[in-house]
């Protein structure tokens, strides 16, 4: 791929050495030439001074060919209007942008255009880790419609079908950590002890959910 990236601060520096070193080839735009300094003297992408919302910038970066654009830099006005010049103006369907305010966020996410908002996703990190289970999900679509969720096995889980659970709970089971390894279910897998389960349910149904998740399975009549 060739993707370009706008802003070149922590964010944007090191999504381009990833990049590089994943053998895509990279270009980063930046109002400040002396930014480009963070790339290190190993990045061989191309480096271009300029806003990165300036048609004339974004072709000298190579927009034209690229597969994907990351809007990356410290301005929320700046990286919303670079990331839609890209998408609307160059056709570049891969588009991201970094937003600090997550009600824009969500707005432009219905818009198409991919967000990520760091200050939402910092706070919601450590929410999910300081509020008990089920509070808050891993992730939850721009809808609010759907939400992921971990949940460790409970004891009255520990031996039954992965098929029975998603019955019983309503909910669709992603995919599971066993022993520091990820796995696909399928519908003969038994849950075992220690597994952490990934979860996909509707919001709505989420307390009741997890009422049978915490239960175990309904007893035999």
């Amino acid at each position: 791929m060739h993707v370009v990236i706008m802003g070149c601060g922590r964010v944007g520096s090191t999504l381009a050495r990833s990049l590089e070193d994943r053998n895509h080839t990279v270009s980063v735009i930046d109002s400040n030439a002396d930014a480009f300094r963070r790339l290190g003297p190993s990045f061989n992408g191309d480096k271009i001074t300029g806003y990165g919302f300036d048609q004339a910038v974004l072709t000298k970066a190579g927009i034209n060919r690229a597969d994907a654009f990351a809007a990356v830099s410290s301005g929320d006005n700046s990286n919303i209007i670079a990331a839609r010049v890209a998408r609307e103006t160059f056709g570049i369907q891969q588009v991201v942008a970094r937003i600090y305010d997550p009600g824009r966020a969500e707005v432009y996410q219905r818009l198409g255009i991919t967000t990520v908002a760091t200050v939402k996703w910092t706070a919601d990190q450590v929410l999910r880790r300081i509020l008990p289970a089920g509070a808050e999900p891993d992730f939850r679509d721009p809808s609010g419609t759907i939400r992921v969720d971990q949940f460790p096995i409970t004891t009255p889980w520990i031996g039954q079908q992965t098929v029975a659970l998603q019955q019983q709970a309503g909910v669709r089971i992603a995919w599971i950590d066993r022993l520091g390894e990820g796995m696909l279910p399928t519908r003969d897998t038994v849950m075992q002890e220690g597994d952490l389960l990934h979860i996909a349910m509707r919001e709505q149904n989420a307390a009741a959910a997890y009422a049978v998740l915490e239960n175990g399975p309904e007893a035999d009549d």
